[in-house]
């Protein structure tokens, strides 16, 4: 059952998120929104975060670790060009913090299938967009893709290895890489139609679902006279 707080911080999430969308060109055309509610989504999905996942305290660190740098890599894209370099550092930092807190939980690899499938996704996306990519980017982004495909595929390994909640974070890991797939195809291979609307989403849907992955906080426990 999902409670009032968490109610309402889904709400809020979910407005800020859309007028950050609405600052695109094609919508409101006003940045201001974007400067100001862009990072305020991220920061709603942290405090959705933040009382959960108290039963594994070292999964707890991680996860709100990868929250936390990826709020960096939110406020350096607010630049899309002098901040593309320190926004894919501060995700993939993010990323390998998450895979940290997801091998507290399960054996990086312990499932072999999740890895193949990642490893031809993120091959796939490399290959397609690999000639836009300026020559000076793309040792950066070929170790991003690297680390964002093993997070995406450990966190399908703890779900396929019954994990509680592991099916919501797959999706989380999931998500995030077609977020991914699609800014680099818009910035790398060609601008695409709706572009920060697509991204967006499933951006902060992927932040959410693994978020989600922490356990409720338990409430407290009422004793009668």
């Amino acid at each position: 059952m999902v409670s009032r707080r968490d109610a309402a911080l889904a709400a809020g999430t979910a407005l800020a998120a859309l007028l950050a969308i609405a600052s695109a060109p094609w919508a409101l055309g006003l940045p201001w929104l974007n400067f100001a509610f862009k990072p305020l989504a991220t920061l709603g999905v942290i405090a959705y975060a933040w009382p959960r996942g108290a039963d594994v305290p070292v999964l707890r660190r991680w996860l709100l670790a990868g929250l936390g740098l990826s709020l960096c890599g939110d406020v350096a894209l607010l630049w899309p060009q002098q901040g593309f370099l320190p926004g894919l550092v501060s995700f993939l930092l993010a990323h390998l913090a998450y895979l940290a807190g997801f091998a507290h939980v399960q054996r990086i690899g312990a499932r072999w299938l999740p890895f193949v499938v990642y490893t031809v996704v993120a091959g796939a996306i490399l290959w397609q967009l690999w000639p836009g990519v300026p020559a000076g980017l793309r040792g950066p982004v070929a170790v991003y893709v690297v680390a964002l495909a093993s997070m995406a595929a450990q966190a399908a390994v703890l779900w396929r290895a019954g994990a509680a909640r592991g099916a919501v974070l797959a999706l989380g890991g999931a998500l995030f890489v077609a977020s991914d797939a699609l800014l680099a195809t818009n910035k790398f291979g060609g601008p695409l139609p709706l572009a920060s609307l697509w991204i967006l989403i499933t951006y902060w849907s992927a932040q959410w679902c693994i978020a989600s992955f922490l356990a409720p906080a338990k409430k407290p426990s009422s004793s009668r006279p």
